[in-house]
């Protein structure tokens, strides 16, 4: 198995409004949100973008990213990646964390901008410790390949363990194949195998294969302790995982 999965970089858009911080204190200004939320979710982007556009402009981090999803993919508007890293900056400078998140998937993609590994990772770094698990993912996928940071196998690999802790299948294969090869971590074959029967448990492409090719190199009382493991650590929600 030679592949680190990296997960999908697509532009994010809140599409829950309960899980935003609050709008502020106006009821009005809070509906307007919600019916533009409602609109875009039925696919009415004009709509949406009556409701949001006036939002952004007074400065609402939440309508100004939403704002730029929609110039970037086009969406109600003609698709322009200027306009759309413009209200990203805006946001993302009153640290909305998926505008955050967004911007690090522009430059790493290269869309309306020079392709710019370092300037993605920064975002990425930003966005990664207000706690976003795609923003942890991708950075630690930047780490390991060494794209806009210094090659850190150690700093990939804690990165993928956060994000590995909080369910996120990719993340548990690239741990799994670190503890395979030693990158960054110890070689150990237990715990490669917990993480990646445990990927391959939530659905992660792949993990099963390299599990079994891991337990080739494994003996039956190991492959037993490393099951026992994984067990262990799914039914602690992945915080009994040593």
């Amino acid at each position: 198995m030679s592949r680190l999965s990296l997960l999908a970089l697509s532009a994010a858009i809140m599409i829950s409004a309960g899980a935003m911080p609050a709008i502020g204190s106006n009821p009005a200004t809070a509906q307007d949100f919600e019916a533009g939320l409602s609109a875009y979710e039925a696919g009415d982007y004009t709509a949406a973008l009556e409701e949001w556009i006036p939002l952004a402009e007074q400065g609402d981090a939440w309508a100004q990213n939403n704002l730029g999803s929609m110039y970037s993919e086009g969406r109600g508007v003609q698709q322009d990646h200027s306009e759309a890293i413009r209200w990203y900056l805006r946001a993302a400078e009153k640290e909305n964390v998926i505008a955050q998140y967004n911007l690090g998937n522009i430059y790493s993609q290269g869309r309306g901008v020079l392709q710019d590994y370092s300037e993605a990772a920064q975002w990425y770094r930003r966005a990664a410790h207000q706690g976003y698990v795609m923003a942890q993912s991708n950075l630690g996928n930047m780490y390991s390949q060494g794209r806009g940071v210094p090659q850190d196998y150690s700093e990939a690999a804690r990165w993928y363990q956060i994000v590995a802790e909080q369910g996120v299948a990719e993340a548990q294969f690239n741990l799994g194949i670190m503890y395979d090869r030693g990158l960054g971590v110890t070689q150990d074959y237990v715990a490669a195998h917990m993480w990646l029967n445990i990927a391959a448990a939530n659905g992660a492409e792949e993990a099963s294969e390299a599990r079994d090719i891991v337990a080739e190199r494994m003996t039956a009382e190991t492959i037993s302790e490393a099951q026992r493991r994984a067990r262990s650590c799914m039914s602690a929600g992945y915080q009994d995982c040593e």
